[in-house]
Parts: structure tokens; C-alpha cells; sequence
């Protein structure tokens, strides 16, 4: 029986028109001297040793005026008031959920944060705190947007809008938060016939299009509907899309994510999880968004 045997090998160099500028960057590691001018302020991520500026973590330094900090390459989620996330519940407590934000913390999203079924406005009772687990209970996805930040610097959540609240039926990919765009929406009906979640904590929910919202539900229904076999090939193919584009530091967004969907048409879905096969869909995404951008 033949086999498909793959052998690891270098990955070449990418050519200098169409790779982001990292030359140009100041990056350091931990330890690294940034500078010996006393005349500067001490941002995140540094710190002083023998009159010398040096740096805590890896990643890329940054100047404001004679503020110098180190902006991490790799870190968790710090969120901000407005981001859009996507989020697990991990435990059900009095009168809030615990939700999992990619974050440094849990997130809290209150009972009081939510729209109740049928979209009632009134006062959240005693009775509505026992049916808490009818709403949201472990291990649901749900979508939210982030109200405030407390001082340990755990985030506040809310859903009270149509567009947020509990997710059906779909597949999640895990990326770099610093991956993800920041938009004006984060909600993409993409033409390619899936919808797609680009969270700010770096969580991407792909799900089939809805043919219509359910105003009623306050945001709780899930369908349960089976997921027609061109939907399930749609959103595989975005997923490997996604991974593709996460694994060659391109930022994510619905322009990149539909012209890398566009580019991989002419592979197959498995193939398209192939390094090489990556590399040359990767690309071509680059060069439609450069021909763009000019």
C-alpha cells in the first residue's frame, strides 16, 4: 500500500518585496541592553540594572517621546473596553459566569449583562438566578464584548445586543491575539457561504451562515440542525486557511481570510495543511493584498 512519506526540510526565504519589515525593528530578548542614556523613562517590560535600560521579556521595542517599553512577541490577552471575544464558560457562580478569554484571568460576565429570553427589561430576580445554567452552562462558547476592565486587570463582559450571546454549531481556532486586526466589526459574513467570529483574544468561531436571527431567543437558541456537507467543506477549508495564515504571521481579517480562501480553491482541503501548499497559498494571499494596498 502506498504511502505519502514527508520529509522536514529548511523553509526558504521569502522574497524581500512582499515580507514585513522586521529588519527595521529594534527586537531584544530578556537581558538584552536597549540603552545606557539615563535620560529615559522605564516603560513595561524593561528594567534598570547599573544605570543600563535592559529588557524583561522578548519582543520589540517601542518609543514614545523618552518613554521606552518592550512590546512582547508572545503574550495573553489584554483586553480593552469595546474588544469583541469569544470565550468558554469554565464555572457558574452567584449571579455571573466565569469565562474563559485567552487572558492572564477569568473573565465575569454578570447576570445582569445579559439580555434575557424574549428580550424582557426588568430586574434580574432570584428566579432567573436558579435558572442560570438554562441560559449559559459549562463548556458553552458564547460570543461577548468586553464593558470594563477591573483593576487586577480581569475583564467585565456583556452580550446585550443580538449579535452576541451563546454559539451553535461551528469550529473555533485558537491564534496569536496579536494576529488578529482590529476593525470597526468583527462579524463577516464571508461570500464563500460561512460566517466568521474574529475575536480580539485571538479566538475565531466559523459557522455556516444563519438564514435568519431568532429576536426572541435573546441570544440563548442554538440551532441544532444538521450542517449540510458543503457548509462542513466550506468551513474546513476557512479553518486551514486561517491556520495557514496564522503560521506565516499574516494579520487576519475578512480581506486576507477571503483571498487566502480564494487562493486554496485550486487545492484540495487536505492538502491544503501542507507546508508547501501553504507557503504558495500564503503568498499569493500577500501579493493580492500589496497590489491592494498600492
Amino acid at each position: 500500500m502506498a504511502a505519502d512519506m514527508r520529509l522536514a526540510a529548511a523553509r526558504k526565504r521569502a522574497p524581500g518585496s512582499l515580507v514585513s519589515q522586521d529588519e527595521s525593528k529594534h527586537l531584544v530578548a530578556p537581558g538584552d541592553v536597549i540603552t545606557t542614556d539615563t535620560g529615559f523613562m522605564r516603560g513595561h517590560g524593561t528594567y534598570t540594572e547599573d544605570e543600563k535600560l535592559m529588557a524583561s521579556v522578548a519582543g520589540e521595542v517601542e518609543r514614545v517621546n523618552k518613554l521606552i517599553c518592550v512590546r512582547p512577541l508572545k503574550t495573553r490577552f489584554n483586553g480593552e473596553v469595546g474588544d469583541v471575544v469569544v470565550g468558554r464558560i469554565t464555572e457558574v457562580q452567584q449571579k455571573r459566569w466565569k469565562v474563559e478569554t485567552n487572558s492572564r484571568l477569568d473573565s465575569v460576565l454578570l447576570l445582569s449583562s445579559v439580555n434575557l429570553p424574549g428580550g424582557e427589561l426588568r430586574r434580574r430576580s432570584s428566579e432567573d438566578e436558579l435558572a442560570m445554567r438554562d441560559y449559559l452552562q459549562e463548556g458553552d462558547l458564547i460570543s461577548a464584548e468586553v464593558q470594563s476592565v477591573f483593576a487586577d486587570g480581569a475583564l467585565s463582559l456583556h452580550t446585550r445586543s443580538l449579535k452576541y450571546g451563546k454559539l451553535g454549531q461551528g469550529v473555533l481556532v485558537q491564534v496569536s491575539p496579536s494576529l488578529v486586526k482590529r476593525r470597526k466589526t468583527h462579524f463577516h459574513n464571508l461570500l464563500c457561504g460561512a460566517s466568521i467570529i474574529l475575536g480580539n483574544n485571538g479566538y475565531v468561531w466559523i459557522y455556516p451562515t444563519p438564514a435568519q436571527q431568532d429576536e426572541e431567543a435573546g441570544g440563548f437558541f442554538t440551532s441544532t440542525e444538521p450542517v449540510p456537507l458543503c457548509d462542513r467543506e466550506v468551513i474546513s477549508r476557512l479553518q486551514n486557511c486561517i491556520l495557514a495564515l496564522s503560521a506565516h504571521k499574516v494579520l487576519l481579517y475578512d480581506t486576507s481570510v477571503l483571498y487566502c480562501y480564494e487562493s486554496s480553491l485550486a487545492h484540495q482541503i487536505k492538502d491544503t495543511l501542507k507546508p508547501e501548499v501553504m507557503e504558495e497559498i500564503v503568498m499569493e494571499t500577500r501579493q493580492r493584498l500589496v497590489e491592494q494596498e498600492g
